[in-house]
């Protein structure tokens, strides 16, 4: 790989340790840590106090802050190593998109107050906005490292059902992952005290919609889970290589822990720890079903071949 490539699979990393940190500031309601104020915490650059609150808020800023920085030094260097009409500057671009509205979700939770324990629809809504933005910005970083490691790009016109059916599974994934953020939420305002509560609070019709919500997560992820299984089978049939292969089985195997993990979830009643776990299987499976399908639709021959050390083209290559 080279050097971008390496970077661009760090920033990745970081960008999922700071998506996880965020799960975890909803999860232990410290969300109005640093009280209606953004970007000051509380009034203060930096905040003078020891309330836990509002370290674990400032924290998930500072990495906030840092992740930007990232993917701005990612795109300049896309622009600066990659031609014109180049996936990875359509990818670094896109990354930058996203991470600006992320930003920008986040501060709209924090300056209308949709945040600790505010239980209205209105959370809801930016929740699952908010999820929808952060599986973008996944995507974007995911296919900039991909296509500067795999120096290929995608082609949608000629894919026909296969393109249509990563369509449905990337749908249906996302739709899987808005449905765990607002049950996340469920969880995390109305605790259940052990499993019977909470299964008839998911079937009372005085609970609260957040609660009554939670049935619908499971059976959506039986449904997405199948679909996939059932996409990854078909792959296979089409595109029998090693490399997505390899991709196929690691998708069947996160998908499987998902569900366990569902499982354990559901009868430990949603301990912090565990939400934060079936958080990072989401992404994974999220990142691995994209790069499945950019493997799986890439154009050939591959674009340019590039110098191992700068990213810089060697010699020309095809446009998007």
């Amino acid at each position: 790989m080279t050097r971008f490539a390496k970077f661009a699979w760090g920033v990745l990393a970081y960008n999922l340790v700071v998506i996880l940190w965020g799960a975890y500031v909803r999860a232990s309601g410290s969300g109005a840590g640093c009280g209606s104020h953004w970007p000051l915490c509380n009034g203060e650059v930096i905040p003078r106090t020891s309330q836990i609150e509002t370290l674990v808020e400032f924290t998930h800023r500072l990495m906030s802050g840092a992740a930007l920085i990232i993917v701005i030094i990612l795109v300049v260097w896309a622009w600066r190593s990659f031609p014109a009409h180049h996936p990875v500057r359509l990818g670094a671009g896109f990354s930058m998109f996203f991470i600006i509205t992320e930003a920008l979700v986040g501060a709209g939770l924090v300056l209308f107050q949709l945040v600790a324990q505010n239980a209205s629809i209105a959370r809801a809504l930016s929740m699952s906005v908010h999820l929808a933005n952060t599986f973008l910005l996944l995507a974007s970083l995911s296919l900039t490292a991909w296509w500067a490691s795999r120096e290929q790009s995608v082609d949608l016109k000629k894919g026909g059902l296969v393109t249509a059916g990563f369509g449905i599974g990337l749908l249906g994934v996302l739709v899987l992952g808005i449905s765990g953020a607002v049950t996340a939420l469920g969880d995390t305002l109305f605790p259940a005290t052990s499993l019977a509560e909470g299964l008839s609070q998911d079937f009372s019709s005085t609970a609260h919609l957040l609660v009554r919500l939670r049935i619908l997560h499971p059976t959506i992820a039986i449904i997405v889970s199948i679909y996939l299984i059932l996409l990854v089978y078909w792959v296979g049939l089409i595109k029998p290589d090693p490399l997505s292969r390899i991709l196929r089985r690691g998708l069947t195997i996160l998908v499987a822990f998902q569900l366990l993990a569902g499982i354990i979830n559901v009868y430990l009643l949603a301990p912090i720890w565990l939400q934060i776990i079936h958080l990072l299987l989401a992404d994974s499976i999220w990142i691995l079903l994209v790069i499945l399908s950019s493997n799986t639709l890439a154009k050939q021959p591959a674009l340019a071949t590039l110098d191992r050390n700068t990213a810089i083209p060697v010699e020309s290559g095809s446009a998007v």
